[in-house]
Parts: structure tokens; sequence; C-alpha cells
């Protein structure tokens, strides 16, 4: 099963290098970029492209999370997948992304009979992120509370210890890079990075960890 994922995930992961190059960091109009985003993908022959750094990370982490979490969770891998390389390269968390994954998520989690769960969990980490977001706007996007909230579907679906170690995750991995950067003098307290790769970083580590 795993090696049928990962053939999914280079084929997917052709569709996740397009979609990446489509964002932009200031678009005009996000409405536009969203369209012309959903053309090029389209037209996208899904053969990977080389170097196929993008298709091979996304197989590895689509076939990883399939092995140690299981199916329903593939979706999640491949949709953050897309989503930590278009934040990484951009600094924003598409909303043409992010907000359809709500009800798909929920669809595949669906066979794991804790939907319920999943659904609070969402609402748990999305708030927790709101707070932080309100209390430091400057530090964090409304895109990383929304992103919380997937995350926090995914996690919990599988139980409440994954969703804390999903959480902690986030935030220590973030904070390590951070540290790193100031030690190496590449940044300062004030600098700002894109915080949805370490969100999702958190969010894999836990899956692969819970079972």
């Amino acid at each position: 099963m795993e090696a049928v994922v990962a053939l999914l995930g280079l084929i997917v992961g052709r569709y996740v290098r397009t979609l990446a190059a489509c964002f932009v960091p200031n678009p005009p109009d996000t409405r536009e970029e969203a369209r012309a985003a959903l053309d090029a993908v389209l037209r996208t022959v899904p053969v990977p492209r080389w170097p196929p750094a993008v298709e091979v990370a996304t197989a590895a982490v689509a076939a990883l999370v399939a092995w140690r979490a299981g199916p329903p969770y593939v979706y999640f891998a491949l949709a953050g997948t897309a989503l930590a390389l278009i934040d990484w390269r951009t600094a924003r968390l598409p909303d043409v992304i992010t907000l359809p994954s709500y009800p798909i998520l929920a669809l595949t989690l669906l066979p794991t009979g804790e939907l319920p769960r999943a659904l609070l969990g969402a609402l748990a980490l999305a708030a927790a992120y709101a707070v932080l977001w309100f209390a430091r706007p400057e530090a964090m996007g409304l895109g990383d509370v929304k992103l919380a909230g997937l995350i926090g579907m995914a996690a919990a679906a599988m139980s409440w210890q994954t969703w804390v170690v999903a959480a902690v995750g986030g935030q220590l991995s973030g904070a390590l890079y951070a540290i790193v950067l100031l030690l190496t003098r590449r940044a300062t307290r004030d600098t700002q990075f894109p915080f949805g790769p370490f969100m999702l970083l958190g969010a894999f580590t836990a899956l692969c960890l819970g079972q």
C-alpha cells in the first residue's frame, strides 16, 4: 500500500510544484491568482520534472504518513506538503487550498470513526492559535490560524496525545529554527519567517509517532 501511495505522491508532487509556482507573496487579486493556479494545474502533465525534489519529498511524506498513520491521513499529508512549500516560498497560506481542505479532510477521516473528536481538535487548536495571533498579529498570520484547524483535526482524529505532540512540536521546531538563525547571525530577534512549514513538520512527526 505504501508503494502505491508513494507513486501517488510522485504524481501529486508534480501538481504541488505547479501550485507553488503560481502563488506570489503579495498578489494584486487573490481570485485571479486562484483561477490562474487552477488553469495551470489543469494543464499540467503529471510527469516529474528534473530535479524532482518536490515530487520526491511529496511522495516520501505521503508514504511515511500512510505507513505510520494509515490511508485516512494521506490527503492531509499531500495538502500539507503543498501548503508548506507555498508558505516557505511566499509567506502565505492561500485560502483557496486551506479552506476547501476542511470538508475534504473531514470526509477522509470518516473511516477512523473519530470525526467528532477530530472536529473538536480542529476547534481547539485553531482557537489556541487565534489567541496567539490576537496577542502578536505581527508575528503570526490568520493563515496560520486556519492551518492550525486542519492540523488539530488530523492529529485529534488519532488521539489527544497526538494532538498535544503536534501542537507542541510545531512550536518547538519553529523556535529551534529561530535559535539557529540567531546563533548563525542570519537573523535578529525581529526577523519574521514562515511558520506554517514548522507547524506541519510537528504535525507529520506527531502522526508518524502516534501509532
